[in-house]
Parts: structure tokens; C-alpha cells; sequence
């Protein structure tokens, strides 16, 4: 709010007229009129702190941002040992989102005022706004830039020790990254994902024309009479169609049998109330199981990072390939 009396200098009585003209204008809201007046009165007193502080509150409403940061900058060069000029900064920082200087100028103004209620508080909103807007520009990074080699750079080894083909067990592994970044790519932008397996044909054995590479599934989990009639195509449609690897994308929220997080305990499953979606990776020498949670923060869908589930508790469906070593 504009001040009712000056921070330093002395004034006339026509000045203080028209500055306390102002903070009339200024509490009935007319913050045009009251920066006009504050305006008239700096031409008669250019060196007085409080009318650019005022002047400046009026801009600020008025969200003239610039004119308002350039009178409270003047007003603290006036009088560098005032709190309220580097108060108005830190309002007016605020309002530009500029919230790193803000905390600077409130933080300042703490110094030449430590008993300050209202200065502590403005503290503590910013420093909460700096840090949910770090917050919230690292989710939007997550979510732009989604890097699933990274979360299963370990499964390199396993697969590298299990395949005797280098070029099969990349293959396999670029397959697995491409199918899990796609599913969470299409989570971040519509917070569903459909229920299919994905199959790594073999292009020198599939008959292209008669296989398709992704089945849809999403009646699968109705029942078990449901689940096991998918099971069994799915697994002849591995064989017949010389698949190399498969990989199943299903969303929790569809799954009425197998619910494979049910009874588990929050040391097996601490997923319990999450929303998100499984994915689990079938070939002839290795099998396995994530979940990848979902939340919502600052109002954006958000996956976390992919969770490895004991695949022998919490399979989504049995074995597609039969088992055999490939060293």
C-alpha cells in the first residue's frame, strides 16, 4: 500500500496535499488518478523516496511492471537503508516471475527490517514458488525428454551374457526402448496407454503380409477364461509368426484378473493406490516385469521411473516363448 508519511526529506504543505491526494486515489482503487498525483508531486519534490515507493505501488497495480521496477530502484537510491523501497522491488520482481531476484530484495529488506511480519512472509511464498517452479521445470523436462536406455543400461549385461549375438541382443534391446518410450510418451499426452504386445518379427521367417507386429489385447484381463484364451493365441501367434521378442504394454486401471499387486504387501508392491501401467518383456532366454507409476504434478501427467517386478509373483501373463539358453 502507498505510504502515509515520508521515508526521509522534508515536504511543503502542497506536496504533502497532493501526496496524501494520492493515497486517497490509491485506497479507493483509482490507481490511474493516484500515480497521476504521486506523478505531480514528484515535480515538486524529485528527491523524496516515499512518492516514487507510492508512485511505484500504483504501477504495480496498474501492471506497469518496468515503470514500477524503475521507481522502486529509485526510490532505494534515495534512501538505501529504507526496507520499503527494496519491498516494492521484491512486489514487483514477484509479478514479473522473477522470483529468484525477489527473494534477493525481500531478503534485503529483512536486514534494515528484521521484525517484519509481512516481509518474513513474502519470504516464505517466494522461496515456495522457487522452489515449485524449479519443480515443475524438471517435470516438464521428464517429460520432454524421456530416456529409457538409461533406466535399463543394466539390462545390457544380462542380455549381452544370456544372447550369443551381439547384433540380436541389440536388436532386442533398441525393440524394448522404443516400445516402453512410445507407451510412456503417449501416457505423458493422454494419461492412457492401449493394451497391446508388440512383436520383434524375424524379417527374414514372418510372413509380414499374414503377422502383424502388435496385437491389441484389452480384453485379455476381463476373466480368467478371457485372460487364458489370450494367453494361448498369443503364444501361437510368437511361434507361427518366428517372433524373436515380445513386449506387452497394459495398463493397471484395465486389469480385473490377473491383479497381480493384490496381497502382496507394501514391500512387494508399493503401488497399491498408483495409477500407471506394466510392461513385460518376453523372449526365448529372458523374461521381465516393471511397472511404471504415474502422478500428477503442477498439473501435468507425469511417469516415473520404470520399477523391475519379481516377474515370478507379479507376471501379467505366463511364459510366450518356450524357454532356451541362446549362449
Amino acid at each position: 500500500m502507498a505510504e502515509a508519511e515520508a521515508g526521509s526529506g522534508t515536504t511543503g504543505s502542497s506536496e504533502t496535499s497532493l501526496k496524501d491526494k494520492g493515497n486517497e486515489f490509491f485506497k479507493a482503487g483509482n490507481y490511474l488518478k493516484a500515480a497521476a498525483v504521486y506523478t505531480q508531486a514528484i515535480k515538486q519534490d524529485p528527491n523524496n523516496p516515499t512518492l516514487y515507493s507510492n508512485r511505484a505501488a500504483a504501477f504495480l497495480q496498474l501492471v506497469k511492471l518496468n515503470k514500477a521496477l524503475a521507481d522502486a530502484e529509485t526510490t532505494i537510491t534515495l534512501n538505501p537503508q529504507w526496507e520499503k523501497g527494496y519491498f516494492r522491488k521484491g512486489c514487483i520482481l514477484e509479478a514479473m516471475e522473477r522470483y529468484d531476484d525477489a527473494l534477493a530484495a525481500f531478503q534485503t529488506a529483512l536486514q534494515y527490517n528484521p521484525q517484519s511480519t509481512e516481509v518474513s512472509r513474502k519470504i516464505k511464498r517466494i522461496s515456495q514458488l522457487v522452489k515449485d517452479k524449479k519443480r515443475a521445470q524438471e517435470v516438464e523436462n521428464m517429460r520432454s525428454n524421456v530416456d529409457m536406455a538409461k533406466h535399463l543400461d543394466k539390462l545390457k549385461t544380462e542380455m549381452s551374457e544370456k544372447c550369443g549375438s551381439e547384433e540380436c541382443w541389440k536388436d532386442m534391446f533398441a525393440f524394448l526402448v522404443e516400445t516402453m518410450e512410445a507407451a510412456v510418451k503417449s501416457w505423458h499426452e493422454t494419461s492412457k496407454v492401449d493394451a497391446r504386445v508388440y512383436f520383434l518379427l524375424d524379417q527374414e521367417k514372418t510372413q509380414t503380409d499374414k503377422y502383424a507386429p502388435i496385437v491389441n489385447i484389452d480384453k485379455a484381463f476381463e476373466s480368467p477364461h478371457t485372460h487364458s484364451s489370450c494367453f494361448s493365441y498369443l503364444r501361437q501367434y510368437a511361434e507361427d509368426s518366428f517372433s524373436r521378442a515380445a513386449c506387452l504394454i497394459a495398463p493397471k486401471s484395465i486389469i480385473s484378473y490377473p491383479q497381480v499387486w493384490k496381497g502382496q504387501g507394501s514391500r512387494k508392491w508399493r503401488h497399491g493406490q498408483h495409477d500407471g501401467f506394466f510392461v513385460q518383456f518376453e523372449t526365448p532366454f529372458l523374461r521381465k516385469l516393471w511397472f511404471i507409476a504415474s502422478s500428477n504434478e503442477f498439473g501435468q501427467t507425469l511417469c516415473r521411473d520404470p520399477e523391475v517386478l519379481d516377474i515370478s509373483v507379479h507376471e501379467v501373463l505366463p511364459r510366450l516363448f518356450k524357454k532356451k539358453s541362446m549362449s
